[in-house]
């Protein structure tokens, strides 16, 4: 059973008011400031002590990233400061390298005590769209170098089409016609997770745009992990495919590395870690895992995962309350998890829980905005 509330002296090393050292409501850190961490932080910062810990000065909004390698003008409104995101709680910027039942190690030495903990370190991606290890300035600097090779090149082929994958595919196409745009997919369809009719919506509409899309290929190489650049590949079919511009874009990594060691803590096939019916990673009964990182059944996307943010928000205010979690209402994900997926500011097709829906709904909720006005006001940059 969980405890309704510990009060403890904060270590000196971690700067705060003198309020946030005497406070007297339940604390909760999360690890993490991607999509569900930050949403939640903002959920949580009136009614908890927040401390959100992530490593990079700014929220990175992956959507805008992979139309930026197109249009970079938009890393500007892609990349968004965390200093606004909380009116009570603090951003502390620094790398988590332990998880207890009392707290988060950082690097440098410090220690974060927390009531609760959510562990919500999202994943790691080939193509050049996240900042690796928080580097913002690095990013930037890859952005701008993948475009000016994408403006070069006259043939691009993208290895993997996934979300990421066609959505890059309609965005070249969409903004530059001209270009020859390859897309390999490993699956004898696109999307084989959702219902068929999207699909093939998608491979029709790529079709359409020029875009040539390879199924049930897999490529034995993998250039362009470490930078822009073009060559060939040869394809588990055994056509040989040559391109001024090679993007890998074959999936995500869950980033589990806090959760491996903590007691009872199991990974799964898939790289993610088993959780209860709580979302709870191990033995620590107020530690629990979310997002990319939890093997609960939804699926690795933005919206998938935008599932736990509610039921998270409610089982902690519930548990800071007094509440056992285990007489809690347990997380049930996604039967059918929706997914947009625009290919360019126009066209696009998109599964939203009983329905495949084409370009007017999928341009009107995701491919005209991207949510960039969404995630500026989380942020607090109206």
């Amino acid at each position: 059973m969980l405890k309704t509330r510990r009060v403890r002296h904060q270590p000196k090393d971690i700067s705060m008011s003198a309020a946030q050292q005497n406070q007297t409501r339940p604390t909760l850190a999360i690890v993490g400031g991607g999509y569900l961490g930050a949403e939640l932080a903002k959920a949580l910062d009136a009614e908890m002590d927040v401390t959100l810990i992530e490593r990079a000065s700014h929220f990175t909004h992956t959507p805008a990233m992979i139309r930026a390698m197109v249009v970079p003008d938009l890393v500007g409104q892609a990349l968004v400061p965390y200093d606004k995101l909380l009116a009570q709680g603090r951003v502390v910027h620094g790398e988590a390298v332990a998880v207890d039942g009392d707290g988060i190690s950082l690097a440098d030495g410090s220690r974060v005590l927390a009531d609760y903990i959510v562990v919500a370190t999202g994943s790691s991606h080939l193509e050049p769209f996240k900042a690796e290890a928080g580097d913002i300035a690095g990013l930037r600097a890859d952005t701008a170098r993948w475009h000016v090779a994408l403006e070069a090149a006259r043939s691009v082929l993208i290895i993997g089409a996934g979300a990421v994958g066609a959505e890059l595919a309609g965005e070249i196409a969409h903004a530059a016609p001209k270009k020859k745009v390859t897309l390999v997919a490993s699956g004898a369809t696109l999307f084989p997770d959702f219902p068929a009719k999207l699909g093939r919506s998608l491979l029709a509409k790529l079709k359409r745009m020029g875009v040539e899309v390879i199924l049930e290929a897999r490529a034995q190489t993998l250039p362009g992990q470490e930078g822009p650049e073009g060559g060939q590949v040869t394809l588990s079919t055994g056509q040989v495919i040559e391109a001024d511009l090679i993007v890998p874009a074959v999936g995500a990594t869950p980033l589990t590395r806090l959760l491996e060691g903590l007691p009872g803590a199991a990974p799964e096939a898939t790289g993610r870690m088993t959780v209860d019916p709580w979302m709870r990673p191990s033995t620590f009964p107020n530690v629990f895992a979310a997002g990319d990182v939890a093997a609960n059944r939804d699926a690795m996307t933005i919206v998938a995962i935008s599932r736990q943010l509610p039921w998270l928000e409610k089982t902690l205010k519930a548990v800071a309350g007094g509440k056992a979690v285990e007489t809690l209402k347990p997380y049930t994900p996604w039967k059918k998890a929706p997914i947009l997926v625009p290919l360019g500011p126009k066209r696009g097709s998109s599964f939203l829980v009983l329905m495949t829906v084409g370009d007017w709904v999928t341009r009107t909720l995701k491919g005209k905005d991207l949510f960039i006005a969404k995630n500026k006001k989380l942020l607090g940059r109206d």
